[in-house]
C-alpha cells in the first residue's frame, strides 16, 4: 500500500529527504506522495523513512492503493532503483 499526505501536513519538509524513491513533491498547500513511486521504503528500511520523519503524523497508507509487500517489491524493481 502506498502511503498518502493528510491534511494536516505543515509543509515543514521533514519527510523529502528521507524517500529512497523520491516519491514525494511539495504540492499546494501540503506535500504529496507519488503512490506510483511509493514502496513503503520496502527493500531499504524496517519502516517508511517519511513516516518516522515527520514531525506531526500526517503520514498514512492510502486506501485507494492497497499492495502487498510482494507488490511494492515489484514495484520497486520496476522502477530500478536501489
Amino acid at each position: 500500500m502506498a502511503l498518502m499526505i493528510t491534511d494536516e501536513c505543515t509543509s515543514c519538509g521533514a519527510c523529502v529527504e528521507d524517500c529512497p524513491q523520491q516519491a514525494i513533491d511539495e504540492g499546494d498547500p501540503a506535500y504529496l506522495i507519488d503512490g506510483e513511486k511509493c514502496v513503503e521504503c520496502v527493500g531499504w528500511y524496517e519502516e517508511p523513512q517519511c513516516v518516522a520523519a515527520c514531525p506531526v503524523e500526517c503520514i498514512v497508507p492510502d486506501p485507494a492503493r492497497r499492495e502487498s509487500r510482494e507488490d511494492l517489491e515489484a514495484k520497486k524493481e520496476q522502477l530500478g532503483r536501489g
